[in-house]
């Protein structure tokens, strides 16, 4: 269960620091710019620390899918990215195969042969 504390928690930094990205205007603002340093070190961190026992495709996978959906609502709705029919496929298709990721048993036992 620790395990995916850290993995929501990698998640959360990762989204914070791709904000402060955005934030930083191409590293001209100081404050956001250490923002995207601080938050991407500890995105990396507690993903390591979720690795310890989550497998690397699955802790992965819902890592990245999980920050980049989070991420496009984020543009849309804090900076009005545009959104489109497309756009609306494309984080359904993330959001879907997060879903059948996490529909597998136990993928930390199924990698350590417990099934």
């Amino acid at each position: 269960m620790k395990s995916y504390i850290y993995l929501a928690m990698a998640i959360c930094f990762e989204i914070f620091g791709t904000t402060m990205l955005k934030l930083s205007d191409g590293f001209t603002n100081l404050l956001p710019g250490l923002g995207v340093v601080v938050g991407m070190g500890l995105s990396f961190f507690s993903l390591s620390m979720s690795l310890r026992v989550i497998p690397l495709s699955f802790a992965y996978a819902v890592w990245s899918g999980v920050g980049t959906a989070i991420t496009a609502l984020l543009g849309v709705v804090v900076w009005g990215d545009p959104f489109t029919f497309v756009s609306f496929l494309g984080i359904a298709a993330i959001i879907g195969g997060v879903v059948l990721l996490n529909s597998s048993n136990h993928p930390e036992k199924a990698a350590q042969g417990q099934l």
